[in-house]
């Protein structure tokens, strides 16, 4: 089983789309796929017809549960299977707003998700995290329990200026671990009619360009009739071309990992 995480401290910048977009491919290319939402918004449970505040099954129990004397990290109760073949979700509860005063007395509450991961890691091919926009417990436990980050950022110049902010979040958190994975940053949003669009995504490559993706995510309003309809963009217009570009990306993301499985080998 393989863990993404899909990160950034600024919200609105395409993270839940990239989540959805990236979980709706691999579940129509065969794999099986678990989306998590770690964001109090809810977005990625709210576009699965899951209400975040209303829902009594979340990874919210999990927080709690592994906080108790007899500790419980299996997660099965609180995953949901979508209508869609091969795509589950574990959603949200806005009650995980809470989670940073509730768990700051308590040791061990950065693991919560790797150790909930181990216990299904024969059930799904593939884990993706949909990260909340500020650093606290819930990011933490995002990029403590992935193999490799994705940071979506919109080419505009005021999204670019809180980039430096995630970027050192990845480099504090990745200090404690033995390996650090691996990040790429993806251009979204990105419109090539306007000047703006352009100097950003060129400036986001010249800075940036070990870990800037060499393409981009194009404004597209697929994504957005997607979204109402509650149906990932690959599956409601999969010749759309915010879809082709997410296609791309995530060919390149699955031959990486061929290509660290024949590295180990």
């Amino acid at each position: 089983m393989k863990i993404w995480s899909v990160s950034n401290q600024k919200g609105g910048v395409g993270k839940t789309t990239t989540v959805v977009t990236l979980g709706g491919l691999l579940s129509s290319w065969g794999y099986r796929t678990l989306l998590v939402d770690l964001d109090p918004h809810g977005s990625l449970s709210s576009y699965f017809k899951q209400n975040p505040d209303e829902t009594q099954a979340s990874v919210y129990n999990l927080f709690h549960n592994a906080s108790r004397k007899v500790k419980d990290y299996n997660p099965r109760p609180y995953i949901i299977k979508t209508e869609f073949d091969n795509l589950s979700i574990l959603p949200a509860a806005t009650a995980i707003a809470t989670l940073d005063r509730q768990v700051a007395s308590l040791g061990g509450m950065g693991l919560v998700i790797s150790n909930a991961l181990a216990e299904v890691a024969d059930e799904y091919d593939y884990v993706i995290i949909d990260s909340p926009p500020m650093l606290g417990v819930l990011m933490i436990n995002a990029l403590a329990a992935c193999e490799y980050l994705l940071v979506p950022v919109i080419t505009e110049f005021l999204a670019l200026q809180g980039l430096d902010r995630m970027v050192r979040t990845i480099q504090m958190v990745y200090k404690s671990r033995k390996q650090a994975p691996g990040y790429k940053i993806i251009p979204t949003m990105y419109d090539k009619r306007t000047k703006a669009g352009t100097e950003s995504l060129n400036f986001l490559r010249n800075k940036y360009p070990d870990n800037a993706w060499h393409s981009f995510v194009p404004v597209d309003t697929k994504l957005r009739e997607a979204s109402s309809m509650g149906i990932p963009a690959s599956i409601y217009d999969p010749t759309s071309k915010a879809v082709a570009s997410y296609s791309n990306l995530l060919d390149e993301l699955l031959q990486k990992d061929k290509q660290a499985k024949i590295a180990v080998s």
